[in-house]
């Protein structure tokens, strides 16, 4: 059973989250405070597997609550809930960077819709609780040396990365590492509601020294600029190397899609392609990086000893996709040695 603490301000926010779980037979609602210093009291007292943590609320904000809760616990899963406002958007990725592992519009929580809003908030829980086996938490980057490193960065033209829960982290801690001369174009899918995306690319622009933007129509894919597929969107790659925007397929479980992306990828430079699968629920991303590798392409999954939640590497481990798997700081030393003479970046 998953203990959950539920932090809001709002009653009618606290009630909807326990309509919507009510009836889940592995979560228990253990708790539930309406200000953050309720929350740090009732975190000590109730040791709960996982706490969702409204991002605004008077006095101790979600900010400070969240920095509080993971100083005294810092394997604790923390899911925000925000509002797609661009005050609310900062701050849950604020909340991520802070440690929080992921974060759900506070707009989709409909007291007309608790089967949707059930089905999404246990998805996540279940996961992130202990009840959710080989996808657990951890957020510790442990470096285990002496596994092999790809040998053959010379020939990628191109790299895409997929990420989910846990992704905004370990996607900030790679590009973050990488020069303003790193050669290879990057497209990248990181699953998040419509309205933070753009706010997510803009905070890695600023953070980083590679140019990040989300990707619009006809964007090109060049050296030193990455491009984040737009909530709601998927994103895949021509031949020429630009960015085409699509509302189909339209039934796909995320939009945008790392499926989608990364067959793309694979048809638009077989052979030469740099597939990076990072942490992440569920298996996104296991089709298209095993389109990459039969196609002769390099390809990478974060190990589960660094994974937040070890779902999408998973996945594509069991399939046969996956070439080197490697823990983040590993996948960011593989990317650093992709220098600025890399034949591939002639085009």
């Amino acid at each position: 059973m998953t203990r959950l603490l539920v932090v809001d301000d709002s009653s009618f926010v606290r009630k909807a989250l326990r309509r919507a779980l009510a009836t889940h037979p592995e979560i228990e609602i253990a708790g539930e405070a309406a200000s953050g210093a309720e929350a740090l009291d009732l975190a000590r007292r109730l040791d709960p597997d996982v706490v969702t943590l409204d991002v605004a609320m008077p006095g101790l904000d979600g900010l400070e609550t969240l920095r509080r809760l993971l100083e005294r616990r810092p394997d604790l899963p923390v899911i925000m809930l925000s509002a797609h406002t661009r005050q609310g958007a900062a701050a849950a990725l604020e909340a991520l960077a802070l440690g929080a592992v992921d974060f759900i519009d506070k707009t989709s929580l409909n007291l007309m819709d608790l089967d949707r809003l059930g089905r999404e908030l246990a998805e996540r829980i279940e996961a992130l609780g202990r009840g959710g086996g080989d996808q657990r938490v951890r957020r510790s980057r442990p470096r285990s040396p002496g596994r092999p490193a790809p040998a053959d960065l010379g020939r990628a033209e191109l790299c895409v990365i997929g990420a989910s829960t846990g992704g905004p982290a370990a996607l900030q801690h790679l590009l973050e590492r990488l020069p303003a001369s790193f050669p290879l174009p990057i497209a990248l899918v990181q699953h998040m509601p419509v309205g933070f995306t753009r706010p997510f690319a803009e905070r890695l622009d600023g953070l980083c020294r590679l140019e990040v933007r989300e990707a619009r129509e006809g964007d090109a894919l060049r050296p030193g600029r990455v491009l984040v597929a737009p909530a709601g969107r998927h994103l895949r790659i021509s031949p020429r190397l630009t960015a085409v925007l699509s509302d189909e397929p339209r039934e796909a479980r995320h939009v945008p899609s790392v499926d989608v992306l990364m067959l793309s990828a694979a048809r638009a430079r077989p052979g030469r392609v740099l597939g990076i699968l990072l942490t992440g629920m569920g298996d996104d991303g296991a089709e298209g990086l095993r389109a990459i590798r039969a196609q002769g392409g390099i390809t990478l999954a974060e190990s589960e000893e660094s994974c937040a939640v070890y779902g999408m590497p998973r996945a594509a481990v069991e399939r046969g996709a996956v070439e080197h798997v490697l823990a983040l700081e590993e996948i960011a030393e593989v990317l650093r040695a992709v220098s600025p003479a890399t034949p591939g970046a002639q085009r």
